[in-house]
């Protein structure tokens, strides 16, 4: 405890470099910490998407291309399944219940989604949230449209309004459906997921705006006829009643003899597509620890450029008992004080910036970032700053220790 008081008085002694020091071992420590838990969340965030699904099937293009159109809206189908095979899967026994999804279609720049009512019973994201409408409900007409948060935020819908759909999936078409426009029934509750950047539709009204002039026609003059029934979809997603049949059942669906289909698991393709986000990964923990080794060396040089302004210090130390260990222990302590100050400074200021931004940037950016930074990789990286704050400063610390000895030696 002795030495303890003595290096914080120390440090006082040297208020206004201390204090510069200190400023800067936050920021780093700011930065590196900020990287860390983004990077903790994005991989989360990637992994909330879809919850409860445990095989998606669609057109053999390769499991991670499956994945990115049919759960993030990213990218285009190389080919469509069959309708049947869709219903084939749905009354399977092995089946708990089965979404279908239909693309190709957007408005004015998000994606349209064909599928029926039970992608609003069934899906799940995040830990098993079900999607929950914040105004009105389900399709009850054939041209009703759900759309997503993100949707009615940006291009200020209400229920009621009305929009047409537009061929292609670009922000620019020349091909609208302008004959057939959908009315909004429901929107959306906020899930940080893209379903909050896509427009649904049910899979009738899809089939019905891509019938020829000549025959959609006919078929709005009398609107109560069944609407058309699908002839493709672009996948589908599936919950099985048991796990255990998971397996089986996509080897089923890979060997299917009349339609060309591929089943994946979606955690499977989901670790692929974040081994691809390795090296972006890599680099931004690269350049946090980049940082964090300036302000460790930032640190190392005012504890060398005070050892001349010291020097009456150490002697005064010495005469009082304190030996050379004593001393390189004594700036060793004081490197660690400075640090521990500047972690605990660091997590204060984090937490304090995610809890007051996180509902401005969960509207603004759709990014749903935790205040809760406590979590065992980032304990972990702190501990490690600690490691390098007792290794950083040796240089220093053996000046101190050379420089008691030779006083020692000049004294005899």
């Amino acid at each position: 405890m002795i030495l303890l008081s003595v290096a914080w008085h120390s440090l006082l002694s040297r208020k206004k470099t201390a204090i510069l020091t200190f400023i800067s071992l936050t920021i780093s420590i700011v930065v590196l910490l900020s990287i860390e838990h983004i990077r903790l969340q994005a991989k989360e965030s990637f992994n909330r998407t879809i919850s409860g699904v445990d095989l998606i099937v669609g057109a053999p293009s390769g499991q991670l291309n499956l994945l990115l159109y049919s759960i993030f809206r990213m990218g285009s189908p190389a080919n469509n399944i069959k309708y049947t095979s869709f219903t084939m899967l749905e009354k399977r026994q092995l089946v708990d219940w089965a979404i279908p999804i239909s693309l190709g279609d957007s408005h004015r720049g998000f994606r349209v989604i064909g599928t029926n009512n039970s992608y609003f019973t069934h899906y799940r994201y995040g830990k098993k949230q079900s999607l929950k409408f914040e105004h009105g409900g389900k399709f009850s007409s054939l041209f009703d449209v759900v759309i997503g948060a993100d949707v009615a935020k940006e291009l200020n819908y209400n229920l009621g309004d009305e929009i047409i759909i537009a061929h292609g999936i670009g922000n620019t078409s020349f091909t609208k459906h302008e004959q057939t426009a959908f009315v909004v029934s429901g929107i959306l509750a906020s899930t940080g997921t893209p379903v909050d950047k896509s427009v649904h539709v049910s899979l009738g009204a899809i089939e019905a705006i891509h019938l020829p002039p000549s025959a959609l026609k006919k078929w709005l003059i009398n609107p109560e006829k069944t609407p058309p029934v699908p002839k493709s979809i672009t996948a589908v997603m599936l919950k099985l009643k048991s796990k255990l049949s998971t397996f089986g059942l996509q080897r089923e669906i890979n060997n299917y003899p009349t339609d060309r289909l591929m089943a994946v698991l979606p955690g499977v393709a989901m670790t692929e597509l974040w081994s691809l986000m390795a090296t972006v990964e890599n680099l931004l923990r690269a350049i946090a620890v980049l940082v964090l080794i300036s302000s460790l060396f930032g640190l190392t040089t005012m504890l060398l450029a005070s050892m001349n302004e010291r020097q009456t210090e150490i002697a005064v130390l010495r005469m009082l008992g304190a030996s050379p260990v004593t001393l390189l222990l004594l700036i060793l302590l004081e490197a660690v004080i400075l640090v521990s100050l500047a972690i605990i400074m660091s997590i204060v200021v984090l937490t304090l910036a995610l809890y007051s931004l996180e509902a401005w940037l969960a509207a603004e950016f759709g990014l749903f970032l935790s205040d809760d930074i406590f979590t065992m990789e980032l304990m972990w990286l702190i501990s490690m700053i600690f490691i390098a704050t007792l290794i950083v400063p040796l240089l220093p610390g053996i000046a101190a220790y050379k420089h008691a000895l030779h006083a020692q030696l000049s004294s005899h």
